[in-house]
């Protein structure tokens, strides 16, 4: 008896899930399609990206060979070719260096490039640091102590990630324009961080004895 219920029970089953099938199969042929169509087109959109990455590279690359052999202008024009095309990372690196080419012919024009970075809220926040860095060590040559302290302070704060340059910069600053106790505040920082870099550290302590032996009675 009990073998009968079981089939009839299994019996059921299978009407239901028949019935099932025919009320829904347009529908779930449709997901199954989708899903299926979904997945090549994924892997499709995956190797077009790879392939414009390599594609980027290669121009990077090749902009790079440009500026190392001195041809700025030519390093320039490539950089910002690429910038407006490339994959958004590439085409951030090439804005970087693009302004960072433009230094070596017009001084005032790189500082605007980078500031333009450093101000463009679509930009990564370290490249948006790395781009007010970059301005700031233009600045130090020609700009005055006040410009220079708002530029470097800020990146200068504890936990900014190129606090150790920022602070190295406003040292020299400092030092060009004879303020002896800002440059020695700016020089110990980097010398009691932790985590400032090595070679930085022995430039510091280098500096710090200049400035303690210029503060010794003459």
């Amino acid at each position: 008896m009990a073998d009968i219920f079981r089939e009839v029970d299994e019996e059921v089953r299978q009407d239901r899930a028949l019935a099932f099938w025919n009320r829904y199969q347009n529908l779930i042929i449709a997901v199954a399609a989708i899903v299926v169509i979904a997945a090549g087109g994924w892997r499709f959109w995956q190797a077009q990206q790879l392939k414009n990455a390599y594609a980027a590279d290669d121009k990077l690359q090749a902009a790079m060979a440009l500026s190392r052999e001195g041809k700025s202008k030519e390093a320039e024009a490539a950089f910002a070719a690429l910038a407006k095309d490339a994959p958004k990372g590439y085409a951030a690196i090439a804005q970087m260096r693009a302004a960072g080419e433009l230094a070596a012919s017009d001084r005032k024009a790189a500082v605007a490039a980078f500031d333009k970075l450093a101000a463009d809220a679509s930009f990564d926040p370290l490249f948006r640091d790395v781009a007010r860095l970059r301005a700031g060590m233009i600045r130090v040559d020609d700009a005055d102590m006040k410009e220079i302290e708002e530029r470097l302070s800020p990146l200068a704060a504890a936990g900014e990630p190129f606090r150790s340059s920022a602070r190295e910069l406003l040292g020299l600053a400092a030092l060009k324009f004879g303020d002896l106790d800002q440059a020695g505040r700016m020089f110990d920082q980097i010398v009691t961080d932790t985590e400032s870099p090595a070679a930085m550290k022995q430039r510091a302590e280098a500096f710090l004895g200049l400035v303690r032996s210029d503060r010794k009675p003459k």
